[in-house]
Parts: structure tokens; C-alpha cells; sequence
């Protein structure tokens, strides 16, 4: 099988359970088996769904600033406590630990990646300003 460039910003890759890794259509399945990369040019805050909160019940998740600048925001585990905040900058990673409702926040428009088992996740609309 000849070995093809993939564009990262029109597919997804799917890492199936069976170790086989395929490029897909950018749809984010969440009863789909195996892990997902995915890598996304953000311009404002709506490409990230700031605006919603987000879980990974499955597996942890990791979110890596390619280009620009994004903050990660894990909801507080206590009523009254207050965010954790993380900022991503160029060449940074960090792991949201699965079973962490989180949400970004946009610094400066970039790229971003994650990678992720996406079986039960879930968003979750903030009523928070």
C-alpha cells in the first residue's frame, strides 16, 4: 500500500483498536472505538466551543498548542471553587485527565491538536458569563 500525505485539517485519524490507523472525514463519533486525532485552525473562541463545557469519560485527553496561543480550563471539582487554568503556547501539551469537564479559551489564533478516545463524551452548554 503506498504511503500518501494526509491533510491533518481536513481529517481525522482514526487509531482503531486493531492498531490500524486510517485518515477519515472530521466527524467527532461519539461511540466510535479506538482514538481520534484531531488538529484544528482556530481564528476565535466559537472555533473552540468555548462556550460549552466538554468530557472524556473513556480516557484521558491531550491538548497541544501547534501555533498561537490557547488557555485550557478545567471546571472546578467543588461548588465555589474556582477554574484551573492552563496556557498553551507554541510547542506545549497538557492532559485533561479523564472525567474532566474542561473547555479553551483563545489567546491568539493558532493551530491546535487532541487526541482522544471520543466513546461518551459529552458537551455540556456553560451557563456561567
Amino acid at each position: 500500500m503506498p504511503v500518501t500525505p494526509i491533510d491533518l485539517f481536513a481529517s481525522f485519524i482514526h487509531l482503531r483498536p486493531d492498531g490500524q490507523a486510517h485518515a477519515e472525514q472530521p466527524v467527532f463519533d461519539t461511540e466510535r472505538d479506538g482514538w481520534q486525532l484531531m488538529t484544528f485552525h482556530v481564528e476565535s473562541d466559537a472555533d473552540l466551543h468555548a462556550d460549552h463545557w466538554e468530557i472524556h469519560p473513556e480516557a484521558d485527553e491531550i491538548v497541544a498548542c501547534l501555533t498561537g496561543g490557547v488557555r485550557l480550563i478545567l471546571r472546578p471539582e467543588q461548588p465555589g471553587d474556582e477554574p484551573e487554568e492552563t496556557k498553551l503556547t507554541p510547542g506545549t501539551a497538557a492532559i485533561v485527565p479523564r472525567g474532566r469537564w474542561h473547555r479553551m479559551a483563545l489567546d491568539a489564533p493558532g493551530d491546535i491538536l487532541s487526541l482522544t478516545l471520543p466513546r461518551g463524551s459529552r458537551l455540556e452548554k456553560r451557563t456561567e458569563a
